[in-house]
């Protein structure tokens, strides 16, 4: 086999494998990217979730003094007639 042959032969080789050592490495790059996409919407529905509970116990808070108002002013009517 002449030289040229196999320099050839061993540039085909490597550029085959360095190929393929990129896909592979590609690849995994987007999964781990994918993965932490997956992640941060998690994060986002635990922090919706955390709001939302909030927003629930203030409308909770402000009905309680609401109720409270309405009872009061109620009391008052009934004393004033």
């Amino acid at each position: 086999m002449s030289l040229a042959s196999r320099i050839t032969l061993y540039s085909a080789c490597a550029f085959s494998a360095a190929i393929i050592g990129f896909v592979h490495y590609k690849q995994y790059s987007d999964r781990e990217k994918l993965h932490e996409g997956v992640v941060k919407d998690v994060e986002r529905q635990q922090r919706r979730k955390i709001e939302n509970l909030y927003m629930l116990q203030q409308q909770a808070e402000l009905t309680k003094q609401l109720r409270e108002i309405e009872r009061q002013s109620a009391a008052l009517n009934t004393q004033n007639e």
